[in-house]
């Protein structure tokens, strides 16, 4: 096989990384940044909610416009518009200019991940494409991973601004590979005809008003808040509209009946819930050791660094696996959501005694089953896809619902936040109110949370009474979250079971043809 594609390949993997630590390491890193920039916690959430809605667009369009203006050029675009929106970040005069590039910057994010689908499926021959299906995977099981690592090494370190200059470095390499690498095909002006100008504009206030609603229904109290309702609204006219749009344009931005084939429909399904579910191994133990153990970033990034190197070994390692024909991609899939889910049962056994060295056995299973899950289901889905000209389509729909996989996860730890967690700080409350503030028993009831106090203190020991009970209650809830995402992927566990078909590695699929 010729180099310069692979080489233009390796330079959307870089382009896609970079995408993607623009949204995880500041989300990560979000605090620190809030506070160098003067921000608030309820802006602050305008920074996540606007590059979510910028991604979830961008990568609905992304496919589309590559065609339409060659992804050579469109991805050289995108990377120009991410990464310079990135670096005039922290340089905002104030906030609404802020959010207004960080919109810019989601937008440029979007455009970019799903070229790497789209140029996997396009350079690759069968023999090494699922080895390509691996480097995409990167972008789903690596990037989150390691997101908390660079946040740390930034903001601890180095700078905060670092959150954002990464961006230079990185974009320029991308670009030297892309210009260098891809392909030079001409354009396609024509079709800017047939430009699918009602799916856009559904689709801007759809994936708009459910990731704004995702992150801010919360904030907003639900369905006690009119935004709320308009919201909820939006989403329930845009989307069937958009539906209906999509099926009978002639040019759609989304080719909704590549959904009737039930391998590329559980693709666009496992995805989303993977995603969701990968949350239990990225965010809740670094949450958990930051606010109940009080680590800085630096301290607690190492549990999520081991499931990000590991990557490395185990993505190879599993794409040999599948290209065997003996090897059924379902089964592998359900061994590897068996380590996911015995990983997030075993996580929910925290208490508030646990340190980082607690996590590990946990996190390694992590290692081990996500890229089992992965790989496995980004080969089902592509083989699906019935030809080069079907590629952009099927990237359009796998990358349009993945966009939506972050907002909805968030959403789902606030719930639990809300839900669980008052509900245990009010059993706490009443069961230590019934003890009537004995020391013996409530340390009987918050272990390891109360201190001897002398006799006479009062304030001071109902002060710390108070502390053991937020933190008990903060443990509990942690615990709930494991378990609850571990649901989802008891969920996908039934969809590998009821929906897709056995398939055969691309080497030996498409030699039968």
């Amino acid at each position: 096989m010729p180099l310069k594609p692979l080489i233009g390949l390796l330079g959307v993997l870089v382009a896609a990384l970079s995408a993607e630590f623009n949204e995880l390491v500041l989300a990560t890193a979000l605090v620190d940044v809030r506070g160098a920039l003067g921000i608030s916690h309820d802006p602050g959430l305008w920074i996540e909610s606007l590059y979510a809605s910028g991604v979830a667009f961008g990568m609905a369009l992304a496919p589309w416009l590559s065609v339409t203006f060659t992804l050579r050029r469109f991805t050289l675009f995108a990377i120009a518009l991410a990464g310079g929106a990135t670096l005039l970040i922290p340089f905002a005069p104030d906030l609404s200019v802020l959010l207004g590039l960080r919109l810019v910057q989601g937008l440029g994010g979007g455009f970019t991940i799903p070229l790497l689908m789209t140029t996997a499926l396009r350079v690759l021959a069968p023999p090494i494409r699922l080895y390509g299906l691996a480097v995409y995977a990167l972008t789903a099981t690596f990037s989150p991973a390691i997101s908390s690592s660079i946040a740390a090494f930034w903001t601890d370190v180095v700078d905060w601004r670092f959150v954002f200059f990464e961006a230079l470095p990185l974009g320029a390499v991308a670009a030297v590979l892309v210009w260098h690498g891809m392909p030079q095909d001409p354009p396609r002006y024509e079709r800017l005809r047939q430009f699918d100008w009602k799916g856009a504009l559904l689709l801007a206030v759809g994936t708009g008003s459910f990731t704004t609603l995702m992150y801010h229904g919360n904030h907003q109290d639900w369905f006690n808040s009119h935004e709320v309702w308009i919201l909820v609204s939006l989403c329930v006219v845009a989307f069937p509209l958009l539906a209906l749009n999509e099926w009978y344009h002639p040019l759609p931005l989304l080719k909704l009946q590549m959904l009737a084939r039930r391998n590329f429909a559980y693709g666009v399904l496992g995805l989303f819930l993977f995603l969701v579910l990968s949350l239990s191994s990225s965010l809740l133990p670094q949450t958990y050791l930051v606010e109940i153990q009080g680590y800085r970033a630096l301290q607690g990034h190492w549990i999520t660094l081991v499931i990000a190197l590991g990557q490395f070994l185990m993505l190879p390692a599993v794409a040999y696996l599948l290209d065997h024909s003996w090897a059924d991609a379902r089964g592998v899939t359900l061994c590897g959501l068996t380590l996911i889910l015995t990983a997030c049962v075993g996580s929910s056994l925290v208490d508030a005694s646990w340190n980082r060295e607690q996590f590990y056995v946990w996190q390694v299973l992590q290692m081990v089953g996500q890229p089992m899950v992965v790989l496995p289901l980004l080969m089902i889905a592509t083989n699906a896809v019935q030809g080069p000209a079907e590629g952009p389509y099927a990237s359009a729909l796998v990358n349009t619902t993945r966009s939506l996989a972050a907002p909805v996860g968030t959403c789902v730890l606030e719930l639990i936040e809300r839900w669980r967690g008052a509900l245990h700080s009010e059993r706490l409350v009443d069961q230590v109110g019934q003890m009537r503030f004995n020391p013996a028993h409530a340390a009987t009831l918050l272990p390891g949370s109360v201190a001897a106090l002398p006799s006479d203190d009062v304030g001071g020991h109902a002060e710390r009474l108070a502390h053991a009970v937020e933190t008990q209650a903060s443990v509990l809830t942690t615990a709930d979250s494991f378990l609850i995402l571990s649901g989802f992927g008891v969920a996908l566990a039934v969809l590998v079971v009821l929906l897709p078909l056995r398939t055969y590695p691309p080497r030996i699929l498409f030699a039968k043809h």
